[in-house]
């Protein structure tokens, strides 16, 4: 990237707008459902009126709740709106926050103060999650001191609640469950996971930041969804994202908690700063406004009808799409989802490169491992390209049957690498990685080879190095 500084004048406002709207041509095509995921586009009517709800609130801070009394107002309904969608009652208490992430680091962090004011667990406290959990609990352990218990799955990509009962040891303080997983949209068994945590005296976490605003509304359309929420008996806290399949505007999240006490462990305060006493909620400090706003503008905009009505739409596209996928012989969806997000795979051909194909062809979908896959998350956007979508893969699959020059490629480069690792030393191996993730093509049209070879390297030590080299050459 060049040497950028800022202009000793300041650009023309029309050219300015010109130019970002010209550099908005290289992102991915959401709005017309080429993209299968970040963005969830329930239509033009609900996106104005996000966006403005958003702009009335723009400069708004939610940092101290007195001095924006309607920011507080709306944060506190969006929070009692979520407790009943969950069947948290009147004793459920929740916040806001910016996203998943910042909901489950919430969640981790209220759950080690809890084991600290309530078991005396002052050092060493432990997590029991399943492989298939967001890596946003590992964030949370690593910034938190708490350490990460990983269990397998089933074959069907479910948590096994035997196994986590297993790995609970005197120093844990939370069992974790999805609803659904995001790899493969499939929602553990909650009420044994939970059941567990209430028989054991722990706290159990679900994670339904993909699933929150989705999977209350499929039930209401009659979809057999099991139960996840706080009917559950030793459920104690939610994570769900507005921003995905509530369709706010990005930086909506709520954690919810099963009562004030738990949300209590919660806060940060620090009372002895010349500034003032200071008290915190959430992770950050100033919280947009905005944010608050078009999450309290949407949920009533669409109210019960209008969620109901687009998450039946969303499930029958889903549907439509994996009863075409059937028809492909090559391709499979793994495990059985229980809502309309999905992984892509294959027995006979690399996914990577049907990937790659689709890519070329104008579709975003994500890679996933362990197994090799493509992700995608379905929404009301996806209705007008399911046709499209189906015989592009068909396309897709025939090219990557095909050989030629980057597929021999491909498999020299994986050939040489197994034998490097062979006869190599680990450090002078880590080297070689990390000067190939640095001419690596980043970003670019094909990444079936990089991810074939972060296969191959999986369970190295080396690899995490040679991730943190692609994200320092992918970022600024």
């Amino acid at each position: 990237m060049e040497n950028k500084r800022i202009p000793d004048q300041g650009m023309d406002r029309a050219a300015l707008l010109e130019q970002l709207q010209a550099m908005k041509s290289e992102d991915i095509n959401w709005r017309q459902g080429r993209s299968f995921s970040y963005v969830y586009f329930a239509g033009d009517d609900v996106l104005s009126l996000v966006k403005e709800a958003y702009n009335q609130y723009f400069s708004a801070n939610a940092l101290n709740p007195s001095a924006f009394k309607s920011l507080r107002r709306m944060e506190a309904e969006v929070v009692r709106m979520a407790a009943n969608l969950f069947q948290g009652g009147q004793q459920a208490r929740g916040s806001m926050t910016s996203g998943g992430t910042e909901s489950i680091l919430m969640a981790v962090k209220t759950a080690r103060e809890w084991a600290k004011r309530t078991k005396g667990l002052s050092a060493d406290w432990e997590m029991v999650l399943p492989a298939s959990a967001h890596p946003a609990f590992h964030k949370a352990c690593h910034y938190f001191g708490v350490k990460a218990v990983v269990v397998p799955v089933g074959e069907d990509f479910r948590a096994i609640p035997e196994q986590m009962e297993a790995a609970i040891t005197p120093r844990t303080i939370l069992l974790v469950a999805s609803a659904p997983s995001y790899p493969q949209g499939v929602i553990d068994p909650v009420e044994a996971i939970a059941g567990i945590a209430d028989r054991r005296g722990l706290l159990c976490h679900v994670d339904a930041c993909v699933g929150g605003f989705m999977l209350p509304f499929l039930r209401s359309a009659g979809y057999d969804i099991p139960a996840f929420d706080f009917s559950v008996k030793g459920v104690s806290s939610i994570s769900a994202d507005i921003h995905k399949y509530g369709y706010a505007a990005k930086g909506a999240s709520v954690v919810m908690y099963r009562d004030t006490a738990l949300r209590m462990d919660q806060f940060y305060v620090y009372t002895d700063w010349s500034g003032g006493i200071y008290g915190s909620p959430t992770m950050t400090g100033t919280r947009p406004g905005g944010a608050i706003a078009a999450a309290w503008a949407v949920l009533n905009y669409m109210g019960m009808e209008g969620y109901v009505a687009k998450a039946r739409l969303s499930m029958e596209t889903a549907m439509r799409i994996r009863q075409g996928i059937a028809a492909i012989p090559e391709l499979k969806v793994l495990g059985r989802p229980d809502m309309c997000i999905f992984a892509l795979s294959s027995d006979v051909l690399d996914i990577y490169e049907v990937g790659d194909e689709l890519g070329l062809m104008g579709w975003s979908a994500d890679r996933q491992q362990m197994p090799p896959s493509l992700h995608f998350t379905i929404t009301p956007a996806h209705e007008m390209v399911v046709d499209d979508l189906l015989n592009d893969l068909k396309a897709a699959v025939q090219k990557a049957k095909k050989w030629d020059l980057n597929k021999f490629g491909k498999a020299v480069q994986l050939k040489t690498l197994k034998g490097l690792k062979k006869i190599l030393p680990g450090s002078t191996m880590g080297k070689l990685q990390q000067t190939a993730a640095r001419h690596s093509d980043v970003g670019g049209k094909r990444s079936a080879a990089m991810y074939g070879m972060m296969g191959e390297l999986q369970g190295d030590g080396n690899l995490e190095d040679m991730v943190k080299v692609f994200l320092d050459k992918l970022l600024p």
